[in-house]
């Protein structure tokens, strides 16, 4: 029995067994690319969820895919999709860590979204469908850029935040609060620190409307005379 498993392992470094095993490399390979370029295009918006974490998430779904499809074809009656179906519970792990709600805000969800769509991007190409894989990550930039490119889709209210130093004064946080009001900016939380004498660093968790400038926004800040530092 011994031998028979030693015979198998040296067959992986003879033909057809290296052809193999070298399909299933440019499998893994082509989901890193794939995934890599997913990121890319996420970290041009300054995405948390980016190039790093999607490129090892396409990684580890094609090679686990790989590994479970084709690791246990000397163990009679194996199960191809144990190990790969486990990717799942791993990734909605992973983008559960992503979401987080912030002022009655859910934040992270398309960030989830997009590792949960990249894993199973990386699954087709692990098991070999090259079309579906390709396909799916193809529509996922698509998708990527029409969103957020797109007027018509990109017609929504965000959150963000915009933090202050400011003199300190009396009525000084509710004057900036009143001015971020008159810019259609809502403000559904804030935050105030003292730094030293005479300075305040105040924090406004805000809602902008649709296709709000920000940089807009921060170039009046600083032109106000108690602001003596503005960004996002």
């Amino acid at each position: 029995m011994g031998y028979a498993k030693n015979f198998v392992v040296f067959e992986q470094f003879q033909m057809p067994g290296l052809l193999m095993q070298a399909e299933y490399l440019f499998r893994i390979l082509l989901a890193v690319f794939f995934g890599a370029l997913i990121g890319s295009e996420r970290r041009k918006r300054t995405q948390s969820v980016a190039t790093r974490t999607l490129t090892v998430v396409a990684f580890g779904a094609s090679l686990m895919m790989v590994i479970s499809k084709y690791g246990y074809t000397d163990v009679p009656g194996f199960d191809a999709a144990r190990m790969a179906a486990q990717v799942v519970g791993g990734v909605g792990f992973l983008g559960a860590g992503v979401i987080f709600v912030k002022n009655n805000l859910v934040n992270g969800l398309t960030s989830a979204a997009i590792i949960w769509v990249t894993a199973g991007m990386g699954l087709a190409l692990g098991a070999g469908m090259y079309i579906i894989g390709i396909s799916a990550a193809i529509l996922i930039l698509i998708m990527q850029y029409v969103f957020f490119n797109v007027a018509y889709f990109n017609k929504e209210a965000y959150n963000g935040c915009v933090r202050l130093t400011i003199v300190q004064k009396p009525g000084a946080v509710e004057s900036m609060e009143n001015f971020l009001e008159g810019q259609n900016v809502e403000v559904i939380g804030i935050k105030v620190q003292k730094v030293k004498k005479g300075e305040i660093k105040v924090e406004f968790d805000v809602i902008y409307p649709a296709g709000f400038k920000k940089s807009g926004l921060l170039s009046k800040l600083v032109e106000l005379e108690d602001v003596l530092a503005a960004s996002e």
